[in-house]
């Protein structure tokens, strides 16, 4: 299985091919997710530090031209985990006073 590492709250398993937004969520992540993983709102974005996530869907390329985001970050909502990978969340619960959003689906 593999593991995914989130500074500042430790390393685990994961369910190969499960969403990124949720096995953060699933593990004690309060990522924010406010459109509900329709690659709309951008608030799930993570900084991959270590580790491949695959290339940049043409949804994420959309997203971030449309929101004028750097480069260097992924979707959450938008990638499933194969392999490991080292990840910061840039927008959760306790860094911007919202609440996560709705449950993104598997």
């Amino acid at each position: 299985m593999p593991k995914v590492t989130v500074p500042d709250h430790g390393t685990f398993e994961v369910e190969e091919g499960k969403k990124l937004v949720l096995a953060l969520e699933d593990n004690g992540i309060n990522i924010l997710h406010r459109c509900g993983g329709k690659a709309k709102c951008t608030t799930c974005r993570v900084e991959v530090t270590a580790g491949d996530l695959g290339a940049l869907t043409d949804i994420e390329t959309e997203a971030f031209s449309r929101k004028g985001i750097q480069e260097g970050l992924r979707l959450s909502c938008q990638v499933r985990v194969y392999d490991d990978v080292t990840v910061q969340p840039v927008m959760t619960e306790g860094n911007s006073d919202l609440d996560a959003g709705p449950r993104p689906t598997e």
